[in-house]
């Protein structure tokens, strides 16, 4: 089972800030409902909720992967290496469609608004009670983790248009989802598109698809690039050896 796998799934659920006493929660309250009240902040657990949940999920099968083919070695039976085959193809289709370019967008477009004003994405207020540790955790640490993971193991991408047709289903699936809370709540979940009006947030949207489309791009040559080198080291020491 690879290092990176155990930690990361570990650090998805542990990394969660829970407040222990009566005032900490009414204070935590307080604060949401400031953030909703028009003062041009928002509330930006949902976009933490869903990356986490996808890394949670890949790395759960990553971790369930390395169990199942160290306890399958040496087997003889062919339903074993079957089921093991889908679990394999199941961990390369969501590093390569939803790990991988989610993964990198969350962290681009988190630290992207942070610098340029961090009151759009992360409120001052914030750090009373995150401290800048599970900040790091939550929006820094599944680049890393994501890269090692995808040198460390060799991921299989499915064809580029099948695997670009899927990330764009996921990408609507978000911008739904957004309008869908801002429908159901009256608060966008980025509070950039509360100052920009109808047109401005259409191509904020295929800018958002497009993204993630490139990132995916992004994700399928670093793969060949890593592996296609690791592959040109071994047959050169290969060569060498004979």
């Amino acid at each position: 089972m690879q290092l990176c796998d155990r930690v990361s799934f570990l650090e998805l659920f542990f990394t969660r800030p829970v407040p222990r006493r009566r005032s900490q929660l009414l204070s935590v309250s307080q604060v949401h409902r400031h953030m909703r009240r028009g003062t041009g902040q928002t509330d930006n657990s949902g976009k933490v909720i869903h990356k986490e949940v996808i890394q949670a999920v890949f790395f759960g099968v990553c971790v369930l992967t390395d169990l199942s083919s160290l306890l399958t070695k040496g087997s003889a039976s062919m339903e074993q290496e079957r089921q093991l085959r889908k679990l394999i193809g199941l961990r390369d289709w969501m590093m390569a469609v939803l790990a991988f370019p989610v993964g990198v967008f969350v962290v681009t477009m988190f630290w992207t608004l942070y610098l340029y004003d961090r009151d759009l994405i992360y409120p001052r207020l914030l750090d009373n009670f995150i401290p800048q540790w599970l900040n790091h955790g939550m929006h820094t640490t599944v680049l890393p983790f994501i890269i090692i993971e995808m040198r460390t193991t060799h991921h299989r991408y499915p064809s580029r248009p099948c695997g670009l047709l899927a990330v764009c289903a996921f990408a609507v699936g978000y911008v739904v989802w957004m309008c869908w809370v801002h429908s159901m709540t009256g608060v966008w979940v980025y509070p950039l598109l509360e100052h920009i009006g109808p047109t401005a947030r259409i191509l904020f949207f295929f800018c958002l698809m497009a993204l993630i489309n490139v990132y995916y791009v992004l994700g399928e040559i670093l793969n060949n690039y890593i592996w296609d080198s690791s592959k040109c080291i071994l047959e050169s020491d290969k060569t060498k050896t004979d």
